[in-house]
């Protein structure tokens, strides 16, 4: 029986976290967090485990994937963010699903410069900018991080899913054998999995993947209780890939909840609408205040989501 893993997790980058968060990258910008990650595993691969292929260029757009050794199992952490799209005067169209108060900070930069203005609505609630200048149409806007620590939670724009960025970060230095791939669009329907899941699949033969994301906390999963298992979301896994990462979360002691849930969709979403047979399931940590400028996830359920992905990619 291995050791409980649960509490050997150990402290995560609260630094590097709060970097991510930070860099403005919502659907369809991911360039700029790709640009981050290259810069990031350049510098640190020295100190890994196992020193990774760097797999990029035009034929994977602004996606990047990490391989170690000979992989059996893929691990896929979408980049982008929610936001704002400026589309014509001070109209305002949704990039993904955001949810925000009027009176919101929106940052961006368009040619004229840096941007800081506030989230409004009209009679009928559509959204708008209020700003002293006008906004070049096409601009995108993001929430205004404020990043917050404290003795048990984390809270700030964009957990979901730099979270799971940091997650693969993390796991990427002690892998041996595996695939890392940092993903686009998945916030605005997706559009990067299918792609992708064809290069794994034709190139190493991958039939598994774990989905390193940020889920919800409901009337059926708590705060501080664990990562979540996902059994199911609009989508619904194969149960007997799903029945093997529970065995093998309860064999690390990793302490874990399961979700049941009819909404809400993943890179597994279009890992199951491609052609290529590969099983997947999301595991995450929960989060309150989902997609809005304040989201709020349990120190506790990060260190147990890290522990669970490292004894994942151990037995898969």
């Amino acid at each position: 029986m291995p050791a409980a893993m649960g509490n050997k997790a150990g402290s995560f980058d609260v630094r590097l976290l709060k970097t991510l968060c930070e860099i403005h990258a919502p659907s369809g910008e991911e360039h700029r967090m790709k640009a981050f990650l290259l810069n990031y595993v350049r510098k640190n691969q020295r100190k890994w485990k196992c020193k990774p292929q760097i797999i990029s260029g035009d034929d994977f757009q602004d996606c990047l994937l990490l391989r170690f050794g000979k992989p059996r199992t893929a691990v896929f952490a979408h980049m982008d963010s929610i936001g704002f799209t400026v589309r014509y005067f001070n109209q305002l169209l949704p990039i993904g699903s955001p949810e925000a108060e009027a009176g919101t900070q929106l940052t961006g930069r368009d040619s004229l410069g840096d941007i800081v203005c506030e989230l409004d609505y009209d009679h009928e609630h559509h959204a708008l900018y209020r700003f002293g200048r006008s906004i070049e149409r096409g601009t995108s806007l993001v929430y205004k991080v404020d990043f917050k620590e404290d003795r048990n939670f984390i809270q700030s724009a964009y957990l979901d899913n730099r979270l799971g960025v940091l997650n693969a970060l993390a796991l990427a230095e002690t892998l041996t054998d595996g695939l890392v791939v940092f993903s686009c669009w998945e916030e605005h329907g997706g559009g990067s999995v299918g792609y992708l899941a064809r290069y794994l699949y034709e190139e190493w033969s991958v039939h598994q993947a774990l989905i390193s994301d940020i889920t919800w906390c409901s009337d059926g999963v708590a705060p501080g209780k664990g990562a979540v298992i996902s059994l199911r979301d609009r989508n619904i896994p194969r149960k007997t890939f799903v029945d093997r990462i529970i065995n093998i979360a309860q064999k690390y002691r990793v302490p874990f909840q399961l979700e049941v849930e009819g909404e809400g969709s993943s890179d597994g979403g279009e890992l199951q609408r491609s052609p290529y047979p590969i099983d997947w399931c999301f595991v995450g940590a929960p989060q309150q205040f989902a997609h809005t400028p304040h989201e709020k996830v349990h120190k506790e359920d990060i260190r147990s989501m890290m522990a669970l992905y490292r004894a994942l990619m151990n037995e898969l």
